[in-house]
């Protein structure tokens, strides 16, 4: 998050990291030395304007630091931009390891096997391809015209209402879910259930493990139905295509691929979206001077986008692999069969890549691009090109539309939704 406001000097972590004082970094921890004591994973947030600053603290004295998980669990936490990009591209840390007895658990709930997040090469490889073959650049290319008439419609509806307005009802939360409802071929009246089932879906704390199971039965229960009407009545979407791609030997996506698949894009797709359209949008707001560069050079959304996306992460921590033997990382060995998170909110703020003042949101950054946003590796997002295209289209023709669009209550009042992975601001109000 941009952090331009809050010096690293400022910044109250809501532990003492030099004393040690409930934390177990003591003062003596030298740089490579895991925590012998357990942090509370995941860390405190001060606001909705800054990441847990524990993480700046971490990358400086503690790259891998012992964390108990919110499944109780002990597990590490990786901090810095080259250490996360070994975890997120290294097979010695697995997914598909997550799904074995006995293995560490990010949440009380446990992963749903099936699906590309719970996947290693070869089984990985072999669905990814399948995959890829229909969920194409050049299908999110030919998407852009309806992204941009759907933001358009959201916008026009806006404009006819009284401002102010929480910005996620009328625009941030409704143009993703559009979205994915055009990609796969989702019936859009049926929008109002996927939040149910996507927040159970990226609960950390915020959903019993009950509700998370009943959750993802129930879309278990609706992607069957749908890939049964795909099956009969195919159309020009993605989840027809899926459901008819075949590779060279004329293997097919299984039925629990199907609807793994499906679960996947549908909360991936737009629950990170929603997330970011408002931390960007909030982002924007409180830099006035980059808002009127962008209006005076509307083609370098591009650029900014991507600064956004390495400013703006999704959730305080990154994603969950397990060791399948013991590994070096940062001059500590993480023992075999111990869950890691790859912390890509920290990794996109290393001064080591992204240079000086790293919390500040900065268009011109040469380094920007280079995130890890979208991940690394194998596990690269399949969506990346879907989520570029809707932030780009989505903030340049807000801002075009609402040149006077301000927000509507102070920044220090504004709060982020919290036990989640992905999350998002409560509410954004905003006038024009």
């Amino acid at each position: 998050m941009d952090t331009a406001s809050a010096p690293a000097a400022e910044i109250d972590t809501g532990t003492d990291l030099d004393s040690g004082a409930g934390s177990g970094i003591g003062s003596g921890i030298g740089v490579g030395t895991a925590t012998e004591t357990e942090l509370d994973y995941p860390f405190p947030r001060p606001s909705a304007v800054q990441i847990p600053p524990v993480y700046e603290k971490l990358r400086g004295e503690c790259p891998v630091a012992r964390v108990r998980l919110p499944s109780g669990d002990p597990g590490f936490v990786v901090s810095r931009y080259d250490d996360v990009r070994t975890v997120l591209a290294d097979l010695r840390f697995s997914r598909a390891a997550m799904l074995e007895e006995g293995a560490p658990r990010l949440t009380a709930a446990p992963p749903m096997g099936g699906s590309l997040f719970t996947m290693d090469p070869p089984e990985h490889t072999r669905l990814r391809k399948l995959v890829s073959r229909e969920f194409t650049a050049r299908r999110v290319h030919n998407l852009r015209p309806r992204i941009q008439q759907m933001t358009d419609e959201l916008l026009d509806r806006m404009e006819q209402l009284a401002p102010p307005v929480d910005l996620n009802p009328v625009f941030a939360f409704p143009l993703p879910v559009m979205v994915i409802c055009e990609l796969l071929g989702v019936p859009f009246e049926d929008r109002d259930r996927f939040r149910g089932w996507s927040d159970a879906f990226v609960s950390l704390t915020s959903h019993t493990p009950e509700e998370v199971m009943e959750q993802r039965m129930s879309m278990v229960q609706y992607l069957a139905e749908l890939i049964q009407r795909k099956r009969e009545e195919p159309s020009d979407d993605l989840m027809s295509a899926l459901v008819s791609v075949h590779d060279e030997d004329g293997s097919r996506l299984s039925e629990l691929e199907l609807i793994t698949m499906g679960i996947t894009i549908l909360v991936a797709g737009h629950e990170t979206t929603v997330s970011m359209i408002g931390t960007c949008v909030l982002t924007l707001l409180r830099h006035p001077e980059h808002l009127a560069a962008l209006r005076e050079r509307p083609e370098s959304i591009d650029q900014v986008v991507e600064e956004l996306l390495r400013l703006n992460p999704i959730g305080d921590g990154g994603p969950f692999r397990i060791t399948l033997e013991d590994v070096e990382i940062a001059d500590t060995t993480i023992p075999r069969g111990s869950g890691v998170i790859a912390a890509v909110c920290s990794a996109n703020q290393d001064t080591a890549k992204f240079g000086a003042d790293t919390g500040a949101f900065d268009p011109s950054r040469p380094t920007a691009s280079s995130h890890l946003a979208f991940g690394h590796g194998a596990h690269f997002c399949l969506g990346a090109a879907l989520a570029r295209a809707e932030l780009q289209i989505a903030l340049g023709t807000l801002f075009r539309r609402f040149p006077r669009l301000a927000l509507a209550k102070d920044v220090n009042d504004l709060r982020m939704t919290t036990g989640m992975m992905v999350h998002a601001l409560s509410g954004l109000p905003v006038t024009w």
